[in-house]
């Protein structure tokens, strides 16, 4: 069965970029930031992207691109009793496919409220109560939530039509029109918020430098955290979508378009988003810090009372924020989906149509649960520990396999062979040494963390089952699939044009 491949070189960049470029980089890479040092989190960030998101977006793509295929098969080519660390980073991908849905289809929803303002003036009571219908506990589900189902269905459909359509003609195709769409009502939210009075109180707020946090830890490990969440590095997705170049790629410089263009995307979106917010304080006349926060939190609830105090647009204003936030979500999960949909396929050498009503069958029955009434504490707490351990483990564990016990210098070489410019040694240090050093670090203060403090004071009952429960099946996952009997003429061997 033939591979399929990506059209043009652009089409694979703006999927990449439109991979990492999602609901993160809007509402939680300003927030960070922000609350991080302002303009001095900057160094730590930038940093971060030198010397972890870089190299191993470089380290994916070569393996991807010389292996030819998903995270399962590119790591049993390169030593077979390394598949599993491909399964269970495609079982953090599905894991997140299962939460990553409900949101964007949240998003869906309020585009038609911002229309009208439908959420009224109290916007925390509106999303809370009205629109989730939060029960008290994480156990109690209280049933599906109807409104909530429609756009959920809706969200599902377009990722399977696209998804059905392959490479080049559905995820190429369908980033072609959403990544320049993204950047164009971006831009009109960054005008309009610019315009308001109030925006430069916002901009100080992100953007002047707090040095003195620069030596706090806690600062590092925000700084390389928003890397990984924010690159797609780490859970199967980049290396999937290398395995769909074609045999003569520059990879190197692909990677560098790739990063700084969601970087500079976090930058843009993040001026827009605090000007509005900017605006706000300054109507309420109070700091920008009383108002700002992160997360669903900045969405949908303090998002849409700034909405409720512009003069004029509130609905255009609304409906371009949220129909970017679904734009920006949609690019992502198509990717998240394809990550582990690639395993499969490669695996037991299914059709396309086949394994995607497995795979996404599994996860709409699974996403069922974050349309529940307690849906959304759910999706806190598998969230957390998804990103917290699930990637940042799962990368930690790709880098000390891959830079100690692989030959690190043949990926080099083949990064480097059709690449307008060469990494030098520097990628092999950074591999080896610098990326595990603060992985480890990062995993250490997460685990210390929360021995200290339950995540958000949540049950511990319902801790253990969602978080560290969901981190646990993503390791039983991992070792099941690499037990199970496959295709091995696929398994062993790549195809013939890179072998």
């Amino acid at each position: 069965m033939s591979r399929d491949q990506w059209g043009t070189r652009l089409g694979f960049i703006l999927a990449a970029v439109g991979s990492a470029i999602g609901l993160g980089n809007i509402w939680r890479f300003p927030y960070v930031a922000a609350s991080n040092g302002g303009g001095a989190f900057l160094f730590p960030y930038f940093f971060a992207i030198i010397t972890a998101g870089i190299p191993i977006l470089i380290l994916e793509f070569a393996m991807g691109h010389k292996f030819r295929g998903g995270a399962p098969i590119t790591f049993s080519r390169m030593k077979k009793q390394w598949e599993w660390l491909g399964w269970f980073q495609s079982a953090v991908a599905f894991f997140i496919t299962t939460y990553y849905v409900a949101v964007v289809a949240w998003a869906v929803s309020y585009i038609f409220f911002a229309m009208t303002q439908a959420w009224g003036t109290d916007t925390k009571t509106f999303f809370f109560a009205q629109y989730l219908g939060l029960t008290d506990s994480p156990w109690k589900f209280g049933g599906l939530r109807m409104n909530i189902l429609l756009p959920f269905i809706f969200v599902w459909t377009i990722s399977y039509y696209i998804l059905s359509k392959g490479i080049k003609g559905g995820i190429e195709k369908a980033n072609k029109i959403l990544i320049p769409a993204l950047v164009v009502l971006t831009g009109v939210i960054v005008i309009r918020g610019l315009t308001l009075p109030g925006a430069i109180d916002g901009l100080n707020y992100l953007f002047t430098p707090q040095w003195d946090k620069i030596l706090q830890p806690k600062v590092w490990v925000a700084a390389y955290g928003q890397i990984f969440f924010s690159l797609s590095i780490a859970f199967a997705i980049m290396i999937a979508y290398s395995s769909y170049l074609p045999p003569k790629t520059d990879i190197v410089n692909s990677a560098f378009i790739t990063a700084f263009s969601n970087h500079g995307f976090e930058l843009f979106a993040a001026t827009g988003v605090f000007s509005v917010l900017g605006y706000m304080a300054h109507t309420q006349g109070v700091p920008v810090s009383e108002i700002a926060s992160a997360g669903v939190g900045l969405a949908f609830i303090v998002f849409p009372k700034a909405i409720n105090a512009l003069p004029a647009l509130k609905g255009f204003v609304g409906a371009t924020f949220f129909t970017a936030l679904f734009f920006a979500g949609m690019t992502s999960l198509i990717s998240i989906i394809e990550a582990f949909l690639a395993g499969i396929m490669d695996k037991f050498n299914l059709p396309r149509q086949k394994a995607l009503n497995i795979c996404m069958g599994a996860s709409f029955v699974i996403s069922l649960i974050f349309v529940t009434g307690s849906g959304l504490m759910v999706l806190d707490i598998v969230d957390y520990f998804v990103n917290n351990f699930g990637i940042v483990i799962g990368g930690l564990i790709e880098v000390i396999l891959v830079g100690w016990f692989f030959d690190l210098e043949s990926l080099r070489k083949h990064a480097n062979e059709y690449s307008d410019f060469a990494i030098g040694s520097w990628w092999n240090l950074m591999i080896k040494f610098i990326t595990p050093l603060f992985l480890g670090f990062m995993t250490f203060q997460n685990i210390i963390e929360n021995i200290k403090k339950p995540y958000e004071g949540y049950p511990l009952s319902a801790l253990l089952a969602m978080g560290w429960g969901v981190f646990a099946a993503c390791f039983i996952l991992g070792i099941v699939f690499y037990s199970m009997k496959g295709n091995n003429d696929v398994m062993l061997q790549p195809t013939k044009e890179v072998a």
